[in-house]
């Protein structure tokens, strides 16, 4: 048996006559109907999550169907579990289910980049894929995967890359696990480790209790001045995802603020803004990120800002001092 949860996202969505624009159309018993080809997969029990595009996702829901996708995965006689997703945050929160989940049962998110009006709505086709993974015996303790036009993605790796192609998704930097090739799976490759737990409480299906959702993400920019970091820092924040330049170079006038916010016990991480390729403490000039390693920062390879500020939420909430919430972050991003 196979659980489906419907969250929302294009794969649901139709065009109003009225507006011309895209919304909300479609619960599970209406998309699945689109599918009759699921019927040689498996037997498949469904639930309507809800409905929400992709931008409405928040990190509070994303625990919230963490829990639900828990429960779901508890279950003796569910075998693997797809999720419907908005494109634009699927990765998202693809990486905090791949985190926090402990089960090594197969979860596959999928979406669509095209709605149900058009002539070529994928919605079908990636469902169909999704679920065929999901029924895979190779697909258990892979981690959550993102299947994407016959593409089957890590979630620690994937990113959408196109704003409106079917083929929207890749892992840029090390390709996909593998793909659905006339209905067969087929993996070439194992994704990264997932887990290094210490000082975690596992309950429920899940390795954390909670989210520290006090996290806050800044791109750099060419003359970026320190009163916008500052700004960032407002408040009660326990953590700033940095975006920075190429290998992890930031503008000089910014490190101040940063380091003083590290020394405040504030976490401080550095992606890069480039699309491939890891940051590195390799440049010692002011704002290189040498300086903002020794600073107390940290460098997370080839992971995305947005991914690094969802790891940051789960590190701080999972573990119960910052020594131990920085180990786990660095022992998930070598």
């Amino acid at each position: 048996m196979i659980g489906v949860l419907f969250t929302g996202g294009t794969i649901s969505m139709r065009i109003d006559p009225a507006t011309g624009a895209a919304v909300p159309a479609l619960g599970a018993t209406e998309i699945l109907a689109q599918v009759p080809q699921l019927g040689s997969v498996a037997e498949f029990e469904t639930e309507d999550f809800s409905r929400m595009p992709g931008p409405h996702v928040t990190p509070e829901q994303m625990w919230r169907l963490a829990r639900r996708a828990a429960a779901w995965l508890e279950r003796p006689d569910i075998d693997g579990l797809v999720i419907t997703h908005g494109t634009d945050t699927i990765e998202e929160t693809a990486f905090l289910l791949d985190l926090v989940l402990t089960s090594d049962k197969p979860v596959v998110l999928v979406g669509a980049m095209r709605t149900v009006s058009d002539p070529s709505w994928d919605g079908p086709a990636n469902l169909l894929g999704a679920a065929r993974v999901a029924a895979s015996p190779a697909a258990r303790g892979l981690g959550v995967l993102v299947v994407m036009d016959d593409l089957i993605l890590p979630a620690r790796e994937v990113r959408k890359v196109h704003t409106e192609s079917s083929n929207a998704f890749a892992s840029p930097e090390f390709g996909p696990l593998g793909v659905i090739d006339a209905g067969t799976v087929i993996f070439r490759r194992s994704p990264p480790t997932r887990h290094a737990w210490q000082d975690t409480r596992a309950d429920q299906g899940l390795r954390v209790e909670r989210l520290e959702t006090r996290v806050g993400l800044l791109q750099v920019y060419t003359g970026m001045a320190a009163d916008v970091v500052n700004a960032h820092l407002a408040g009660d924040t326990q953590g700033l995802a940095i975006i920075a330049f190429g290998r992890g170079n930031i503008p000089p006038a910014v490190v101040p603020p940063l380091a003083g916010a590290i020394a405040r016990g504030v976490m401080v991480t550095v992606s890069s803004r480039c699309l491939s390729g890891r940051v590195s403490a390799r440049y010692g000039y002011d704002g290189g990120g040498l300086g903002l390693a020794r600073a107390g920062a940290l460098l997370v390879g080839e992971l995305s800002g947005a991914k690094a500020r969802l790891l940051q939420m789960v590190a701080l909430g999972g573990t119960t001092t910052r020594v131990a919430a920085a180990e786990l972050v660095q022992a998930l991003t070598r």
